[in-house]
C-alpha cells in the first residue's frame, strides 16, 4: 500500500513539474545566436535583439553611433537583469530599448537603400518660404545621395566586374553633383585579426577612390577615404569561420556618403 501511495505521489510531482515547465516557457523564445546563458529568453528581449539587427542593417550604427551603442547597452543590461532573476524589470527594460531603437537617428531626410538597377537620390525638403532666411543663416542646405554598396571577394581589394558596373551607375550621380564631397568607407567580414582587417578595409576604400580618379569622375580634392575593418557590420555573422556566408559577403564592402552643401 505504501509503495502504491509513493508511486502516486511521484507521478503527481512529475505532472506538476511538467506543467510548470510548459507554463514557464510560454512567452519565451530561443536565445539569439550571439547570446549565452539560458536556452530561452522572454520574447521582449529577443525582439530587442531583432530591432538592433534591423537598425544595424539600416546603417544606424554608423549614422548615430552614440545613440545606437546606448540602446545596445540597454538591451545587454536587460539580459543581465533577467539572468539576475528580475524578469519583469528585464522585460520593461527591453521594451524601453525597442522604443529607443525605433526612434534612432531622427534625420532631416531619410536615406534609403537604392535598388540595384536604379540608384536613388533623396533630397531634403525645402523649408517653407517664411522659414528660409533663418534656415540659410543657421546651416547650409544639405542633400544626401544614396549609392549602391560596392562588394569584394574574400580577402581581396581589387574591384570585380560587377563592382565596376555598379560604380559606373553611381558615376552618373557624381557627374550630376559636381560640388559633392565624397567619403569612401571600407569594411571587411568578421574573419581575420583586427589589425589585418583594418588594413584590408583601407585598401578597399583606396581601390574605389583610385578608380573614380582614373575614370575622371571626381577630382582627388573632393575625395576622402576611411577604413573601419570589421566594425559596424551590415549583417551579424553568427559563424565567422564560414568565409562565404551571406552575412560575410554582405560585410565585404565599400560604401559612400555624399553630401552637397
Amino acid at each position: 500500500m505504501q509503495a502504491i501511495t509513493a508511486r502516486r505521489v511521484l507521478i503527481f510531482v512529475i505532472a506538476v513539474f511538467t506543467m510548470s515547465l510548459m507554463v514557464g516557457c510560454s512567452g519565451l523564445e530561443k536565445r539569439p545566436a550571439n547570446r549565452s546563458g539560458y536556452l530561452y529568453y522572454p520574447t521582449a528581449l529577443v525582439n530587442a535583439d531583432r530591432a538592433l539587427d534591423e537598425a544595424r542593417a539600416a546603417g544606424k550604427d554608423r549614422e548615430c553611433p552614440a545613440e545606437f551603442n546606448a540602446a545596445k547597452d540597454m538591451v545587454d543590461k536587460a539580459y543581465e537583469t533577467y539572468n539576475a532573476c528580475f524578469t519583469q524589470r528585464a522585460i520593461a527594460m527591453a521594451e524601453e530599448a525597442i522604443g529607443k531603437i525605433k526612434a534612432l537617428c531622427p534625420s532631416r531626410g531619410s536615406v534609403m537603400k537604392p535598388k540595384a538597377e536604379e540608384p536613388v537620390v533623396i533630397i531634403v525638403a525645402e523649408p517653407k518660404a517664411e522659414e528660409k532666411i533663418a534656415v540659410v543663416a543657421a546651416e547650409p542646405k544639405v542633400i544626401v545621395l544614396a549609392f549602391e554598396d560596392i562588394h569584394f571577394d574574400f580577402d581581396k581589394s581589387t574591384l570585380t566586374k560587377e563592382a565596376q558596373v555598379i560604380l559606373k551607375r553611381n558615376m552618373q550621380l557624381l557627374k550630376e553633383n559636381p560640388k559633392a564631397q565624397v567619403r569612401i568607407a571600407g569594411y571587411t567580414s568578421a574573419s581575420g585579426t583586427k589589425e589585418y582587417n583594418q588594413k584590408l578595409s583601407e585598401r578597399r576604400a583606396k581601390a574605389v577612390m583610385d578608380y573614380l580618379v582614373e575614370e575622371n569622375v571626381v577630382t582627388p580634392d573632393r575625395l576622402s577615404e576611411i577604413g573601419y575593418g570589421k566594425a559596424s557590420p551590415a549583417m551579424y555573422e553568427a559563424a565567422p569561420k564560414d568565409l562565404y556566408s551571406k552575412a560575410a559577403k554582405a560585410n565585404m564592402r565599400v560604401l559612400f556618403e555624399i553630401i552637397v552643401k
